[in-house]
Order: C-alpha cells, then sequence, then structure tokens
C-alpha cells in the first residue's frame, strides 16, 4: 500500500475517533444516542473500497464497544452494545456485539455494492448520484441493521425500559435519527470522496 493511501486511511480513522469520543460525533436523543460516525466509514468504503470500508466499520464498532463498556456503562440502554453494562435493570449478551459491530461492518460494505450496482448502469463508477445513494445505503445498513437486531435480540427489554410499543419506538427512531443522519451523509460523503480521489 502507497504511503499516501495509509495516510489517508489513517486520518479517516483519527476522524472517526474523534466522531466516536466528543459531542462532534454522538448525539443523545432520548433511548439512543444518533451518531455520525457512520461518515468516515462510508468515505473510507468509496474512497479506498470495500476491505478498508469494512475495516473502518469494524473500527466504529470497536470504539462503539469501549464507549458503552467503560465510558457510559450505566447508560440504561448501554446493555444493547456491551455484555459488561453495569445497568441495574437489564445485562448484555453475546448479542449485543452482534448489535455492536455487524450493522457498522456491514455498512462499510453497502456503499460498495451499490456503487458498483449503479455503475453497471450508468457507465460511470464516479457520478455524483452513485456517491449520494451509496451514502444514503451506507447510513440506512448502520441504522436499520442496529434496529433490526434490538427488535430481535432485546425486543422485550427495551420495550420495558422505554415504556412504549418497541414498533413505535424503532420506527421514530428512523425519522428522528436515521433519516438525518442518512441527509448528512448524502452531502458530506461524496464531497470528502471526491477531493480524497483527487489529492
Amino acid at each position: 500500500m502507497e504511503l499516501k493511501t495509509t495516510l489517508k486511511i489513517c486520518f479517516i480513522i483519527a476522524i472517526e475517533t474523534i466522531f466516536c469520543f466528543t459531542p462532534l460525533g454522538t448525539i443523545p436523543l432520548g433511548p439512543i444516542a444518533a451518531t455520525l460516525s457512520m461518515v468516515p466509514v462510508i468515505i473510507a468504503a468509496l474512497t479506498f473500497g470495500k476491505q478498508v470500508g469494512m475495516i473502518v466499520g469494524g473500527v466504529f464498532g470497536l470504539y462503539s464497544f469501549i464507549y458503552w463498556t467503560f465510558i457510559m456503562p450505566a447508560f440504561p440502554t448501554a446493555f444493547l452494545f456491551t455484555p459488561f453494562s453495569e445497568a441495574a435493570m437489564y445485562k448484555g449478551n453475546v448479542g449485543s456485539l452482534v448489535i455492536c459491530f455487524a450493522p457498522r461492518i456491514l455498512a462499510g460494505l453497502t456503499p460498495v455494492l451499490v456503487s458498483d450496482m449503479f455503475s453497471l448502469t450508468s457507465n460511470n463508477e464516479n457520478s455524483l448520484q452513485a456517491d449520494v445513494l451509496s451514502s444514503i445505503a451506507g447510513s440506512m445498513t448502520n441504522t436499520l441493521l442496529v434496529l433490526l437486531l434490538i427488535f430481535i435480540i432485546f425486543g422485550r427489554e427495551y420495550t420495558t425500559i422505554v415504556g412504549q410499543n418497541i414498533l413505535t419506538v424503532l420506527g421514530m427512531t428512523v425519522v428522528t435519527n436515521g433519516i438525518p443522519e442518512a441527509i448528512i451523509c448524502a452531502i458530506v460523503c461524496p464531497i470528502v470522496v471526491r477531493v480524497l480521489r483527487n489529492i
């Protein structure tokens, strides 16, 4: 791997670190924290390919695990992302690790798959439209998979904590968190990707 490429990847991971451990990347909204940490994952995927995208997605998952295990272990829903939560009501399990890592890793793959499919039909792999749609796909992959896995693995517990029907809560989360995050990714990621491609 060229030094220039390595430096770019290190830069993206540094931004991921900032987003994961500062208020710049995590916005508490009720029982779930909205995150902008998908931005570096999508940028890595579209700039360097699916392998790097999935690695940066894994880094995001690792940072999320660290955050909920060591920084916010007493948060009522921390158990969703770590089996080592200190929350009194419920404890996490191996399913917590699946929720924490799988959506983030797969979100590093989805943008490349969408971009590749778009390229087959448009014959323009670097088109702005492909980058925008790929960014939305990456962001929504994370949001929808996290929510789906919460529903499957911890649906009853989550319903008890939030005091509402889980489908209602998850649907509202998509509207209030998932869609705004996808819009931000659709705006920011294509711009940064084009800059990195030309450096």
